[in-house]
């Protein structure tokens, strides 16, 4: 796992990858599971791994965490950033807090909590969970209820907040006065969009956020880093031919589940065996498991069909310039 201090700059290196947590049939974490699937992601050039929603880490046992955050840190490659979500009410944070204060770990992110909370108490809540983590943390934003710009933007000015993942749902993405007062008190650099591939194209082209949160890229790493390749190189045709094959497992995940679909379909896929998901959540229903095995393996053989054909073009273009810097060619 990557313990470097974060600079705000490395949001948008790479595409942050929100994954499924894979577990036994008597529900502990299933270590090579994991390890499979993070290996997976890690081969497409993804190097942020956020472990929150998809994760189910809002039904995590407080007991459990640090078993959690040791396989996590352990499972990731040296070069892999991996961020643990803490949450999302305020005792569970600050019991998790502690256990990451204990940590090398260098950033968590806030579940989101709706009711029960102000501004002001959210603002008060996470001012003491800086204090007893000992590291800033990402702030999971679903609702303008949560808290409004002014009070986000002062936690980010303290250092109280390192990060925002933005993920208000809009009817049209492009219009959102919310996020646009946002960004003119909170650096863009600090902002992800936090809602998969469907409205991230628009949020970078038109609010330049630093990049997105993806679940379907955990089974397509090589084709999500290709589609942030492109988008930030105004490539649009490409961009689009990409952003395409993620819409129909995204369009199932919207329809049944966001979390439950995207454990099923890493599953599915082949990739690895997710098991079963943690309560108090449930598998996806039966009859829509054709439709998700489809779209999993439809975007795995996307995957695969482009990772086999950006691979060796990047292997000439590196090949071409060491030969005309001088460098003997390898064969």
């Amino acid at each position: 796992m990557n313990q470097s201090l974060i600079d705000e700059r490395e949001f948008a290196s790479t595409v942050m990858a929100v994954p499924p947590l894979a577990r036994h049939a008597d529900l502990s974490l299933d270590i090579d599971a994991n390890r499979a699937l993070i290996r997976h992601i890690e081969a497409g050039g993804v190097r942020t791994l956020l472990y929150g929603g998809n994760a189910n880490v809002y039904h995590v046992a407080v007991s459990e965490y640090r078993e959690l955050l040791d396989m996590l840190a352990d499972c990731a490659a040296p070069t892999t950033r991996v961020i643990p979500a803490i949450g999302p009410d305020f005792g569970k944070m600050l019991d998790q807090a502690r256990i990451l204060a204990q940590t090398t770990y260098r950033t968590a992110m806030v579940l989101p909590l709706s009711g029960f909370t102000t501004p002001a108490g959210v603002e008060a809540g996470l001012t003491r969970i800086v204090d007893a983590a000992g590291m800033p943390l990402t702030l999971y934003i679903k609702s303008e209820d949560y808290v409004d710009v002014d009070t986000l933007a002062r936690l980010v000015d303290r250092g109280t907040l390192l990060a925002v993942k933005y993920a208000i749902v809009r009817a049209d993405p492009s219009h959102d006065p919310y996020l646009r007062r946002l960004l003119e008190r909170v650096s863009p650099s600090r902002v992800i969009s936090g809602m998969g591939e469907r409205p991230a194209l628009t949020h970078m082209r038109d609010f330049g956020v630093a990049a997105w949160t993806t679940g379907s890229g955990c089974i397509a790493p090589h084709a999500v880093t290709g589609l942030l390749a492109a988008a930030k190189a105004g490539r649009h045709a490409e961009a689009r031919r990409l952003y395409d094959a993620f819409l129909p497992l995204e369009t199932l995940r919207d329809n049944i589940s966001l979390i439950r679909v995207l454990h099923d379909a890493v599953t599915l896929s082949g990739i690895a065996d997710m098991g079963p998901i943690l309560p108090l959540l449930s598998a996806t229903p039966v009859e829509h498991h054709a439709a998700v095995a489809q779209a999993a393996r439809d975007l795995l053989a996307f995957e695969r069909e482009y990772a086999g054909n950006v691979l060796p073009d990047r292997l000439n273009q590196s090949a071409a310039r060491g030969a005309s810097a001088g460098e003997p060619e390898i064969h």
